[in-house]
């Protein structure tokens, strides 16, 4: 499967063939730097998401946004849940609102990892090795069922989702931005899976799960949903070059020293926990800081509080850590274990920061 955009960041053949260079770093689009949104527009066009995504997935607001933020924080996620509660339907709708190229990877045990990130093909006529993008070519990359696929399958995906890259003969090309990778599983089924090792999970910027429905939310689903799909509805509402700079905004989110320090005392405390055999990682603080700065920015600040923090940690940790066995036996759940810890992690004042304080701050930073 062809993207609409393909790119490379080396002068190979297939840049000759007319890829589109995309920048090293930062998140330019097609070769331009983003651009910095005002608060307001940062504000209408995060409603407008979110809007259309509610309109199709009745009563999960908070996976929405949830969704939305690992988007902005430049994040991936990995959605888990049983079967029939609106995984893929999640996915599809949060890409469907953005004007970008989009693709579908259904993983099955057959699926190769040149599925996946391309493949070099012999030209006869020109006698060059030329490069045909796999599906991960796009900006917002649906991996139905991860789980489904081989450890070799799943690895493919490694590079891409940490270094927005892909390697193949030699040759790195680089991939579009914004970039994200949104993959389902089902937690229940385990014939014929392989369940995704946890460098593959600590990838995942966060992991959710749907949740059944409330009645009402049910019924509505039943009157509403019943003769076309919900999704036929749903049209993009911002650009691709609007993600890149809702993304720009989110990283201009002030974080204070008290808030890196709070993130890193609770990071040091699952490494400590005497009920984890496996804490949370440097890659994950960086990340929850990250998620907690797009949540300041949905919530209109520019600033981080360490409740932004304390909101995705559960999110975003759960899936990195270990049980011991004996936390395991108990009943105790990763969830439950980060909330523990959170809330026996002290905040500081000067975590809170007043306005007049928060200014001076960032001026004398």
């Amino acid at each position: 499967m062809e993207s609409k955009r393909n790119s490379t960041v080396d002068d190979t053949p297939a840049h000759r063939q007319g890829f589109s260079a995309v920048p090293a770093s930062g998140t330019g689009l097609n070769g331009h730097k983003a651009k910095v949104m005002d608060p307001e527009r940062f504000h209408e066009a995060s409603e407008r998401i979110l809007s259309a995504i509610n309109k199709v997935i009745d009563g999960k607001a908070d996976a929405a946004k949830l969704a939305l933020t690992v988007l902005l924080a430049q994040g991936h996620l990995l959605v888990e849940d049983v079967p029939g509660v609106g995984k893929t339907l999640l996915a599809k709708t949060l890409a469907r609102t953005i004007d970008c190229t989009v693709s579908r990877i259904q993983f099955t045990p057959d699926l190769l990892p040149s599925d996946v990130t391309g493949v070099s093909i012999y030209n006869q006529s020109s006698r060059l090795f030329e490069f045909r993008p796999g599906a991960v070519f796009a900006n917002i990359v649906i991996g139905d069922e991860i789980n489904r696929a081989s450890a070799k399958t799943q690895s493919a995906l490694l590079e891409c989702m940490e270094e927005h890259q892909v390697t193949v003969d030699g040759t790195s090309y680089r991939l579009a931005e914004p970039f994200m990778v949104v993959a389902t599983q089902n937690p229940i089924e385990m014939e014929g899976t392989y369940p995704l090792p946890e460098a593959q999970r600590d990838r995942f910027m966060a992991r959710i799960s749907m949740g059944y429905p409330d009645m009402d939310s049910e019924i509505e689903m039943l009157e509403t949903h019943q003769a076309i799909s919900p999704l036929s509805k749903v049209s993009a509402v911002v650009t691709a070059a609007d993600v890149a700079a809702m993304i720009a905004t989110v990283q201009q989110v002030y974080v204070s020293q008290a808030i890196k320090e709070y993130t890193v005392a609770i990071g040091r405390a699952t490494r400590d926990s005497a009920r984890l055999r496996l804490g949370a990682s440097p890659r994950s603080l960086l990340q929850l800081l990250r998620a907690a700065k797009a949540t300041a920015a949905l919530d209109g600040r520019d600033f981080v509080l360490p409740d932004d923090v304390i909101t995705v940690s559960e999110s975003v940790l759960a899936h990195r850590i270990i049980l011991d066995r004996k936390a395991a036996s108990s009943g105790d759940t990763p969830q439950g274990i980060i909330r523990s810890i959170v809330s026996g992690v002290a905040v500081s004042p000067d975590a809170v920061p007043d306005t007049r304080r928060r200014e001076s701050l960032r001026h004398s930073g």
